[in-house]
């Protein structure tokens, strides 16, 4: 029996244990052309791409999530119950809050707050605080000590809003220290705990909300792989 879910349908095609989540469909078929080897597309269902190779002999799968929450979760979801995944790794952009980030910086995800209601469809007596997974995340800074790069590690915001209505909100969460705002990283944190999987959110920072300061897309590229780099070692397990 083939075993396909309402998003995703590998009709046969392997999902490997660890998978990487971009936000963009096409930023994982970038990765599987550019980063795997021996590819193959697992999905395309609503052109949410899929795909599974090796880097470096090791069997890595990355798809795409959508934005929100609410897409994420529902992805993380099939992919660690119907799946089989056991290792799920964020990797995306962000926004600066603090003033210890800069445009450019990788800021990994300890923990995400967030003003999304989705955790009260778990119906916990108090407030779920949502956090990494210490062996990604030690391992992803093992790496970066390896290659040299700065890490900033920290809280971040998994935020439903990307435009504001009162500006005024972020500085509250910067008093707060916390380090960026993006909007997936609670939701896959909160699935992966409730299912015992370990995830880790890894983010370069695009712009900087106080800072004013932005990105081309050129820059944006450049930056992307210099966190990739960093990542692809701990997804393959080397």
């Amino acid at each position: 029996m083939t075993l396909n879910t309402p998003h995703i349908a590998p009709n046969g095609a392997e999902i490997a244990e660890t998978i990487l989540l971009p936000g963009d469909p096409l930023r994982a078929k970038f990765i599987a052309e550019t980063y795997l080897e021996n590819v193959t597309q697992f999905n395309t269902v609503r052109n949410m791409f899929g795909y599974t190779g090796e880097f470096k002999g090791q069997k890595v799968s990355v798809m795409g999530t959508g934005m929100g929450i609410p897409s994420a979760s529902l992805y993380t979801h099939e992919l660690i119950h119907f799946f089989g995944v056991k290792r799920l790794i964020r990797i995306g952009t962000c926004g600066g809050l603090s003033d210890v980030v800069d445009t450019f910086d990788i800021v990994v995800a300890a923990s995400a707050s967030t003003d999304s209601n989705f955790m009260a469809h778990y119906k916990l007596p108090g407030t779920f605080a949502p956090t990494a997974s210490w062996s990604l995340l030690s391992a992803v800074a093992q790496e970066a000590e390896k290659q040299g790069v700065k890490l900033n590690v920290g809280n971040v915001l998994s935020s439903d809003v990307f435009y504001k209505s009162d500006f005024s909100d972020n500085k509250k969460w910067a008093d707060m220290g916390v380090l960026a705002v993006e909007m997936e990283t609670a939701g896959i944190y909160a699935v992966a705990a409730a299912a015992g999987v370990e995830a880790l959110s890894v983010f370069t920072v695009s712009d900087h909300l106080f800072k004013g300061s932005d990105t081309t897309a050129e820059q944006r590229e450049t930056s992307f792989t210099d966190m990739m780099e960093l990542v692809l070692p701990v997804a393959a397990g080397l």
